[in-house]
């Protein structure tokens, strides 16, 4: 992705800008995803330091930072938003300093509201069954039924899940080899149903949709291309719709479950932090208080003494 130019910037915050974003992308190798929101946080940030009148970085300092954050903040933001957008500036100025461009790092002093970590939803394990149990022998069938019994078995993010090439599948040992986020590839295992949802796919489906355009992608949209994650976003929620009771989730929903019913089945939880590809644990804790809650509804439903 190319760093457009921001007409309302002066030229010394537009090519720190464009620096900026020449370091996510050459040197931390960020996701297109990451690199627009960082872009887009940076930008925001900058334009309002150039209505403050500043023309040159070493003008921003902390009243700066916090003056953006306070005029974002009464525009009735999101407080997560606001933690993302904080976050994003303490990034931005850590690298300028670094580059020399600042002589000090205001952001190392921003404050900023920690978002507020809602549970989230997550399918019964029923449910789950459910989804992935349904009937018919088109190539779209079976293409949908190898996604949902994939994003469901390995906890993959929709991104990861359509960047599987043929290759990336041992059938043998039943594992896939996933690209995650920072190009950090995992192996994960996935279990019998998900091979014989990928078997069907492989000899009665893609073939049927494969030409010049699919490569080694192993699950193809329609047009014979790798599949779009918007396909598989919209398959998830209409695939969902068909399960009676089941909340509307993406596939990101499936991933929550997927984790929540490990840890359930008794998984510790440095195994599914190593399967999700999370990079601190404290990312993956979150599902033991889905897990704790989980229970204590069930408890309130059925003791007599809840």
């Amino acid at each position: 992705m190319a760093a457009g130019v921001i007409e309302e910037l002066p030229r010394a915050l537009e090519d720190a800008r464009q620096a900026f974003h020449a370091h996510l992308v050459l040197e931390r190798d960020r996701s297109p995803h990451t690199v627009r929101a960082y872009d887009g946080d940076v930008a925001a940030l900058l334009v309002h330091a150039a209505s403050l009148g500043i023309t040159a970085l070493e003008q921003i300092d902390l009243s700066v930072l916090r003056s953006w954050l306070a005029r974002l903040r009464t525009t009735g933001m999101a407080r997560g938003t606001l933690a993302r957008r904080g976050s994003a500036a303490r990034t931005f100025t850590a690298w300028a300093h670094r580059r020399g461009l600042l002589s000090t790092d205001p952001g190392a002093q921003l404050a900023t509201p920690k978002g507020r970590r809602t549970l989230p939803e997550v399918l019964r394990t029923d449910e789950a069954i459910a989804l992935v149990s349904f009937e018919g022998d088109s190539p779209e069938d079976l293409r949908d039924r190898a996604a949902l019994e994939l994003l469901y078995a390995t906890g993959a993010r929709v991104s990861e899940l359509c960047g599987l090439d043929l290759a990336d599948v041992d059938a043998g040992r039943r594992v896939v080899r996933v690209l995650g986020k920072g190009r950090k590839e995992r192996t994960v295992p996935y279990g019998v149903p998900a091979q014989q949802a990928l078997d069907r796919w492989l000899s009665d489906g893609r073939p049927r949709w494969a030409g010049t355009r699919s490569g080694v992608a192993l699950l193809l949209g329609v047009r014979g291309g790798r599949v779009d994650p918007r396909t598989v976003r919209t398959l998830v929620h209409r695939r969902l719709a068909g399960v009676p009771g089941a909340p509307d989730l993406g596939p990101h929903g499936l991933r929550h479950s997927a984790a929540t019913h490990l840890l359930e089945g008794g998984a510790d939880l440095r195994s599914v932090q190593e399967l999700l590809g999370h990079a601190t644990l404290a990312t993956t804790q979150i599902y033991t208080h889905v897990s704790i809650e989980r229970l204590r509804t069930s408890y309130e439903r059925a003791h007599p003494r809840a």
